[in-house]
């Protein structure tokens, strides 16, 4: 792997973040219904106790709610924590000029002067990675972020990202990808090999699958409204999954299915982001780190997802 910068390294520290998709969204994760603000609360106060500083928001989370929830946080905790967060790249956002727009209207909602990360959400067909990148060159001058990542880029534009802020002088920090036990696409194409090498961050998001590898679901009892639509022909195949985790997490002294998953994206060098909607979920995202699987256990893994994948 190349040297990592000293802008980067704190991100290359951490083992598990916090996702806060679920903070605000209602279509996907039912906010509102399934948990509350003050679920939400107690999910951000246990991380935090637990050593888990890492945030992970975006302006299209809950229409900016998330942003807003942790920024209400932030004001009532004097905890440090390490804010990131995302531009999506509406088609009505056709110039590097509205990253910075943007960016500015994320702080607003979370009620600070800069962040730690800002991430590009997703390629856009209208602003090239370079466009984006250049964008993002003027975010760092202007002090607004401390480092500069992206999201949902393969290899290709991953590596024009790279190239047009390594002409600043400017690493690129991070690239935040769907990757979990049953969805090992950038393992398998090269750009979790290409980041490490690179010296960037792969941040997993969706390490859980989205509560598949809770190990809560099955056919009979899928996850409710969209997820359990989407997740369909997925739930019959992965009981043997379920059942070699199990096993897994009695040999390391009862870790759950989810503290499984989350340190096996810790052995391949992710920095995996779960979500949490109440307190519960918070304190088992955490003990996901603080040990370590065998290699054995994770060769077994990786071996029963590739069946599954068959």
């Amino acid at each position: 792997m190349t040297d990592i910068s000293n802008e980067t390294r704190f991100l290359h520290a951490i083992e598990i973040g916090l996702g806060a998709w679920q903070w605000g969204d209602r279509v996907m994760w039912s906010y509102g219904e399934t948990h509350t603000d003050k679920d939400i609360r107690e999910a951000f106060d246990i991380s935090l106790s637990q050593g888990l500083r890492f945030i992970d928001t975006a302006e299209v989370y809950g229409s900016g709610r998330s942003e807003r929830l942790l920024g209400q946080f932030l004001k009532e905790t004097d905890q440090p924590v390490n804010i990131a967060t995302k531009f999506f790249p509406w088609p009505w956002r056709f110039n590097k000029g509205f990253i910075l727009r943007a960016l500015k209207g994320s702080l607003d909602r979370i009620g600070v002067e800069a962040v730690d990360l800002y991430q590009i959400h997703w390629p856009s067909p209208l602003l090239s990675p370079e466009n984006m990148m250049e964008g993002m060159v003027e975010c760092i001058k202007q002090g607004l972020t401390r480092t500069v990542g992206i999201s949902n880029f393969g290899q290709t534009k991953m590596l024009r990202a790279y190239s047009t802020l390594a002409q600043h002088g400017i690493p690129l920090a991070s690239n935040q990808a769907h990757y979990s036990l049953l969805d090992r696409e950038v393992e398998k194409n090269g750009t979790l090999a290409r980041c490490k090498e690179l010296g960037i961050r792969l941040i997993a998001y969706s390490p859980l699958e989205k509560g598949l590898l809770t190990g809560k679901y099955s056919s009979a009892h899928p996850p409710s409204g969209v997820r359990g639509g989407t997740y369909a022909s997925l739930l019959p195949k992965i009981p043997p999954l379920i059942k070699l985790m199990t096993e897994i997490g009695q040999d390391h002294g009862g870790k759950t299915h989810a503290q499984v998953a989350l340190n096996w994206l810790i052995c391949k060098g992710a920095l995996p982001i779960p979500g949490a909607k109440n307190a519960k979920q918070a304190m088992e995202n955490a003990g996901g780190a603080g040990w370590k699987l065998t290699e054995e256990e994770v060769a077994k893994l990786d071996e029963m997802t590739d069946v599954i994948h068959k």
